[in-house]
């Protein structure tokens, strides 16, 4: 009589003891998520500092190290977006909340802190205050970060409402995204920073003018990708299958090379994927053609 309640406390200790550790699972991608909106804060106010020693004390060297930071804090964003969703996918913690709080720190990170830091490192500084150019480099950044939360609202409608298809079943497209991500577009511009830190402004007006200008076609261009329905890579699935010794020499890999050419291989990685799924789309286009010729001849032959 006297150890029968130790017997039926002990079932209710464990099972608080599993809420507290289910509890502290779903901590894990929140922490991943505020790192993420850190880094993007920490790139804006780097920025700024930047723009401010480049343009008031034309301090090109520590203006050059800002800018370096700004890129980099970005460049880290990267992995930890990529580290909270697959932390969450793996753990079964993914929630509507965290869902949200993560396109609102992209938002921050990959939309704001890129579109501050491409305006500071190249046409804020070298173009002519007040000219056609300088409202035109104003517009470009101000539709990149409004086309990246369209892209983030978007994606964020295909995932609560899947695709439905002819025969009734609900799929879920998780090998692809429609439209650039907006991580992706932005490490693009995080990476040309960080592999020439300099300013544009330290280039001269003329060859200042020119880099600025194609800065700018690349903001518009990626904004354009962010909005369209090119399809790239998610690589969502890659390492949860099958954890084979190739993918994770794979990983060392690329992460060494990272540490020691990060200028290089960055950039080469960023502009690797974009042309991946520009190629994809390619070779679709004209892998289907034969299709609709063959059609065409049954039909007629019908």
């Amino acid at each position: 009589m006297i150890g029968s309640p130790r017997l039926q406390s002990e079932p209710e200790i464990i099972s608080l003891e599993r809420r507290g550790l289910k509890k502290g699972l779903y901590l894990i991608p929140s922490a991943f998520t505020a790192a993420n909106i850190g880094m993007g804060f920490y790139a804006v106010m780097a920025a700024l500092r930047g723009f401010q020693l480049s343009a008031v004390e034309t301090d090109l060297v520590r203006a050059s190290s800002y800018l370096d930071s700004a890129a980099k804090a970005i460049g880290w964003a990267v992995l930890f977006d990529m580290l909270d969703g697959r932390i969450a996918r793996m753990t079964k913690t993914t929630t509507e909340i965290g869902i949200q709080l993560d396109s609102i720190a992209d938002v921050v990170t990959f939309g704001l802190a890129p579109a501050v830091l491409a305006y500071v490192w190249g046409y804020g500084a070298s173009l002519e205050e007040g000219s056609n150019l300088h409202r035109l480099a104003w517009f470009l950044s101000f539709m990149y970060l409004m086309c990246g939360a369209f892209r983030l609202a978007r994606f964020n409608v295909q995932a609560s409402r899947p695709r439905i298809l002819a025969e009734g079943t609900i799929k879920v497209d998780k090998k692809s995204f429609v439209g650039l991500p907006i991580p992706v577009a932005g490490g693009l511009i995080a990476a040309i920073i960080h592999f020439a830190p300099v300013p544009l402004v330290a280039y001269g007006p003329e060859r200042a003018a020119i880099y600025s200008a194609l800065l700018m076609t690349l903001v518009g261009l990626l904004s354009i990708l962010m909005v369209s329905t090119l399809r790239f890579s998610s690589f969502k699935t890659v390492g949860t299958r099958s954890r084979s010794m190739r993918t994770i020499i794979l990983a060392v890999a690329v992460g060494m090379l990272i540490y020691l050419y990060s200028q290089y291989v960055l950039l080469a990685l960023v502009i690797a994927y974009i042309f991946h799924g520009l190629l994809s789309r390619v070779v679709g286009m004209f892998r289907r053609r034969p299709d609709l010729s063959e059609s065409k001849m049954q039909t007629k032959g019908t």
